[in-house]
């Protein structure tokens, strides 16, 4: 145990560190951003957080200007993709979206390489003729949930992806 004349000066020491510390953590933290402070650009592509905006922690107003600011940097092309996706989500039922969050899930538990192979065998899906693809998934949504499952299960982190037969291709 240390002396009592020691240890007054150690708080003393110990509350200035602390004093000190303090103003150069208040300027690593995220500034907030009113609405009114936002460019014309910037409240265009984030209109939609327009009722919300002044509510939102500093934090994820900085997330969301970051994001803002990649999508100015993106071709033309990536950002009608996106658009696309957004129109796409918007149109699904709140079922859909729950099976894709969990699909979405799946996919990054696998290893890269499965991620690889299922990236690859979608690309090969994307290039069959509408008409094929339209089988496929007539089939698919023939199958019963255990068959599904199965299926699905079969892409786990230690597993396989079907040959390219399997999304009507000719085999490997």
């Amino acid at each position: 145990m240390q002396p009592r004349r020691l240890r007054l000066p150690a708080l003393f020491i110990l509350t200035l560190g602390f004093m000190a510390a303090a103003p150069s953590h208040a300027q690593n933290a995220p500034v907030v951003h009113p609405w009114n402070s936002l460019t014309p650009t910037q409240r265009s592509l984030l209109g939609p957080f327009q009722s919300q905006w002044d509510s939102f922690p500093p934090r994820r107003q900085e997330r969301l200007l970051d994001r803002e600011r990649d999508w100015e940097s993106m071709p033309p092309e990536r950002q009608q993709q996106i658009r696309n996706n957004i129109e796409r989500w918007q149109q699904m039922t709140p079922e859909e979206r729950q099976q894709a969050q969990q699909n979405q899930h799946l996919y990054e538990t696998l290893p890269p390489d499965k991620q690889q192979q299922l990236h690859d065998a979608f690309q090969r899906f994307q290039q069959l003729p509408p008409a094929q693809r339209d089988a496929l998934r007539r089939q698919w949504q023939q199958q019963s949930p255990e068959q599904r499952q199965q299926w699905l299960r079969h892409l786990g982190p230690n597993s396989t992806l079907p040959g390219k037969h399997a999304f009507g291709m000719p085999g490997r």
